[in-house]
């Protein structure tokens, strides 16, 4: 049996107020030949595959469109979980429409744990592979609010919930493989202890230290593949083979843009998983410049030269204050392949932190980067910082949450 596992597609998602559909939809007519050319069986997608919890009609279209490729190819399962930024009312909505096609969507965690166990049958109909499709969990669906706790109990408790989760669900695979010989895959949208992120990656910073992060040793055991979502960098947890991030298939930041990206191709003998990265192409070159005015001027003339579309974030670190510079840049890549996104006046910002740069605007700022600032800028000591941030990224998790249930 031949899996192909991906994550975090976040169709529909800008980059500093370019859209990117082109870039979605080469990225997916590639996977569809993917699932041709390696001959597919199953297709794990673990989470976020939109950007928003209210994706635009064409996201939408892109998506659909794809599942319909899926279901016309050898693949004959595709399994797909819920993650921090989709709308779980969403992605089950058509998810009795879709079982049709043998793809299995779990969009939220489910009272009866035995409704996140996918039995995966052969072309003959027999099982060929069990699969705990366990979604994205939120602080309701994993632990009782009580009165008093403080934020290392919310943590503590927030921890136990997600290990009891997949503890329950893997007893409920259990006995349904019932002492077979079948592959047992787990599934998951989260954190884990250790796990690299990249800078401007677009991970939501929920999380300070070790807030709501789980140990490899959270997943029982009797897995024998672990399928992750959440984070952008393809890595494995705590060194362990069979335990994944495929990473996003896109740069999803300039942050990203040297990053090769990949997707697993897990095969199956039996039990045993062999696991080998696959390439993603780049469908849209990316170039972060930094240094003074020589140093941008030398690098846009490479670039020029190369003659190749490519998006640009320019950092400027010269010495002068260089008042003028996006106007400056702009004429230099003007009736040029190249298109400038974003320009970041380093020196600007090192002079002068707690004011608003005139170049700069909340828009190329993450919440955590704002609230920092402002700790700065309000002289905040050192040791008071640390809780300030917790509770900061304690808020933007229940602003997270409230946002799901107000859809």
């Amino acid at each position: 049996m031949r899996v192909l596992h991906s994550s975090d597609w976040h169709l529909g998602r800008l980059l500093y107020g370019q859209r990117r559909y082109d870039e979605f939809e080469a990225f997916l007519d590639w996977m569809l030949a993917q699932i041709h050319e390696q001959r597919i069986d199953v297709l794990l997608i673990a989470g976020d595959l939109f950007d928003t919890t209210t994706p635009s009609n064409r996201a939408q279209g892109l998506y659909y469109r794809f599942l319909n490729g899926v279901a016309q190819s050898p693949c004959r399962h595709v399994v797909i979980i819920g993650g921090n930024h989709d709308s779980p009312s969403f992605l089950n909505a058509p998810a009795q429409l879709l079982k049709a096609l043998d793809v299995h969507v779990v969009g939220s965690a489910c009272a009866d744990p035995t409704d996140e166990v996918v039995v995966l049958q052969d072309a003959a109909g027999q099982p060929e592979a069990i699969v705990c499709a366990v979604p994205y969990l939120r602080d309701r669906d994993i632990r009782q609010v009580e009165a008093g706790e403080s934020l290392e109990d919310k943590d503590r408790k927030r921890v136990a919930g997600i290990r009891e989760h997949y503890a329950e669900v893997c007893r409920a695979a259990e006995r349904m493989r019932a002492g077979r010989d079948l592959p047992l895959v787990g599934m998951g949208h989260l954190f884990a202890a250790g796990g690299k992120t990249q800078d401007g990656d677009g991970v939501r910073d929920l999380y300070v230290g070790s807030l709501a992060m789980v140990g490899a040793d959270a997943f029982p055991e009797s897995l024998d593949y672990v399928a992750l979502g959440h984070l952008h960098v393809p890595q494995t947890v705590a060194g362990r083979e069979h335990i994944r991030y495929s990473g996003s298939p896109l740069p999803m930041g300039f942050g990203e843009a040297r990053q090769q990206k990949s997707v697993c191709l897990i095969e199956f003998q039996g039990r045993d998983a062999d696991v080998q990265l696959l390439p993603v192409p780049c469908f849209q070159r990316l170039e972060r410049l930094k240094g003074g005015q020589a140093d941008l001027m030398a690098e846009l003339e490479r670039l020029v030269a190369e003659d190749e579309p490519i998006w640009l974030e320019i950092i400027y670190e010269g010495e002068q204050i260089a008042a003028d510079l996006r106007q400056w840049l702009e004429q230099q890549v003007e009736e040029t392949r190249l298109t400038l996104l974003r320009v970041r006046n380093n020196r600007v910002v090192e002079r002068a932190l707690s004011r608003a740069d005139a170049t700069e605007t909340l828009d190329d700022l993450q919440p955590h980067e704002v609230f920092e600032r402002a700790l700065v800028a309000h002289q905040v000591p050192d040791e008071q910082q640390a809780e300030l941030k917790q509770l900061f990224s304690r808020l933007l998790q229940q602003m997270d949450e409230q946002d799901h249930r107000a859809e």
